[in-house]
């Protein structure tokens, strides 16, 4: 998916309140956002109060949206670079096309994880048949400064590891928990776990105390150590951290994020990550004049244009 938001200034991996080295419950509000065309979603991060969880940097929870009619998602040609994206579908169906020539229909249960590196393009729509209610989250992942260059790829995942505990069923999407490894590829230190419970549920979860975590809603209600939480806000965890309580009152789903804290500084714009403004400005150059990002066939509509630079920047004539 792309960042359709207008940016006056890139973000800044460091430009929030420093990271805390315990245990805490900071309450992220997200805010709400159009993606493609017309559809409402809800992004939790990057936020002015917490731009990353580990090497996660960027999440949005779309959905569930009805989309029976008309097109549905629709997210034109656009650019990534120096990240992964990475995408668990909840409900409904996304066709994914890019510039590798992968297409992939991807459903419920499953992840996809393209890696940008030095540059990619893709497209995601809704397919023509697909089931009436749509409902995704999707991530971005930093790439260390290392592999932030090597070459882009994509991979599919119909399947991933669970395990059912006190009436609650955690799919490990990333990274390895609860005796469990995911296969999925990823070059961070990461965890990423959907909890879903269909009916009234308590159940604790082992956490890694080196790592920072945090806690999204994506159906239903909860409670997280005692504190209530709802769809619409990102419940920041700190570190240090042994283990969480988790209480379902009824029916819900939940996504629990986590990973060793990011050692480097980045800057996120628009769908871009670098490590300079520098970066930045060469890779809008490239995407404005259909350059190293490679064509992704088969989308009948338009790329997605860069929104302008930050102020103050300008692009170079050709």
């Amino acid at each position: 998916m792309s960042n359709t938001e207008n940016h006056n200034a890139p973000s800044r991996s460091d430009d929030c309140p420093a990271r805390p080295e315990k245990p805490v419950t900071q309450r992220l509000p997200a805010r709400v956002t159009v993606l493609g065309e017309n559809m409402t979603i809800r992004r939790a991060l990057p936020h002015q109060q917490r731009r990353m969880i580990g090497a996660w940097c960027f999440l949005d929870h779309a959905g569930p949206v009805d989309v029976g009619e008309g097109s549905g998602m629709r997210v034109g040609p656009h650019p990534h670079t120096g990240l992964q994206t990475f995408t668990w579908m909840v409900d409904g169906e996304i066709f994914h096309r890019d510039s590798l020539g992968y297409e992939q229909l991807i459903r419920p249960g499953q992840v996809n994880l393209m890696t940008a590196g030095r540059g990619i393009s893709h497209s995601e729509e809704s397919p023509a048949e697909r089931s009436p209610t749509l409902q995704a989250a999707q991530l971005w992942i930093a790439l260390p400064f290392e592999q932030r260059d090597i070459e882009p790829a994509f991979e599919h995942y119909p399947e991933l590891p669970q395990h059912a505990q006190d009436g609650v069923i955690c799919t490990l999407l990333v990274g390895e928990a609860l005796g469990k490894k995911a296969p999925t590829h990823v070059y961070s230190p990461l965890v990423g776990i959907d909890l879903r419970a269909h009916s009234k549920a308590e159940t604790q979860l082992p956490l890694q105390t080196d790592f920072e975590y945090g806690l999204l809603v994506l159906t239903g209600d909860i409670e997280v150590e005692g504190e209530p939480l709802a769809p619409g806000e990102l419940l920041y965890l700190g570190q240090n951290r042994d283990a969480l309580h988790i209480r379902f009152p009824a029916a819900a789903q939940v996504l629990l994020i986590g990973g060793e804290p990011f050692a480097e500084d980045i800057l996120l714009w628009w769908n871009f990550i670098g490590r300079s403004q520098e970066d930045i400005v060469r890779y809008t150059q490239w995407w404005n004049r259909e350059e190293h990002f490679g064509t992704v066939k088969g989308y009948d509509g338009a790329r997605l244009p860069a929104p302008e630079l930050p102020a103050g920047v300008r692009l170079t004539p050709r």
